[in-house]
């Protein structure tokens, strides 16, 4: 069952409330919150540092994340592939199939 990010940390937090406190509060309200790079960017760096370690569950958010800051599914696409030569065939296809359920659902939100 796919949750959204809040409701993701909204159902650890009774187990690991400083967990969700410091992602809350460091992560996305300081981290991103910097000025030096855009969200837009940030997100497109989070995509690829996921896609190359294989986080497929974080990468689901943050590739929906990516979509509202302003990256393009074809720019999520390229850096998809292009991760494929870095980082590995099989992290990439992973990330391939986890994008294409993003934008699925992305689709079907949409009717």
């Amino acid at each position: 069952m796919a949750y959204s990010p809040a409701a993701r940390r909204e159902r650890i937090n009774p187990h690991f409330p400083k967990l969700v406190e410091m992602t809350r509060d460091y992560v996305y309200a300081d981290v991103w919150e910097r000025s030096a790079l855009s969200k837009r960017d940030r997100s497109l760096v989070t995509i690829a540092a996921l896609t190359a370690l294989g986080w497929r569950d974080q990468l689901e958010g943050h590739i929906g994340r990516g979509l509202t800051n302003g990256l393009t599914r074809e720019e999520i696409s390229e850096a998809i592939t292009h991760l494929a030569l870095y980082s590995g065939w099989p992290s990439a296809m992973t990330a391939a199939h986890v994008a294409t359920d993003v934008f699925d659902a992305e689709d079907q939100e949409k009717g």
